[in-house]
């Protein structure tokens, strides 16, 4: 079998508007996430897909995001198989917070990575 390489960038490529989906977990979610995210947790994706589809559905390419980059390459594979432009995010909330882009709570807490 020939499978296409999983497309991936780097967090420096994400425009300031982009379109990201945060596939972590709830309390990683709470302790800092990106402004507008999307949250669907990876465990939830299939059950709140229309949601993703609807939100996704003007063709805006989706940045696919968890901790390090493992849960989100799983689920990119997932939905570029479902047609969606769908890119994983090299080294997630990590290399995201590590490139200093900004991140929030909902809560007004200083944002961390989990």
């Amino acid at each position: 079998m020939n499978f296409a390489p999983l497309p991936s960038v780097d967090v420096a490529a994400v425009p300031s508007d982009g379109f990201v989906l945060d596939v972590r977990e709830d309390d990683e979610w709470a302790a800092g996430h990106v402004a507008g995210a999307l949250h669907i947790p990876m465990s939830d994706l299939r059950g709140r897909f229309g949601e993703l589809a609807e939100a996704a559905e003007d063709g805006r390419r989706v940045h696919v995001m968890c901790r390090v980059g493992g849960r989100s390459a799983q689920v990119t594979q997932y939905l570029v198989q479902q047609g969606i432009d769908a890119v994983n995010l090299d080294g997630g909330m990590l290399a995201w917070d590590g490139a200093g882009r900004p991140m929030v709570t909902d809560n007004g807490n200083p944002p961390f990575v989990l």
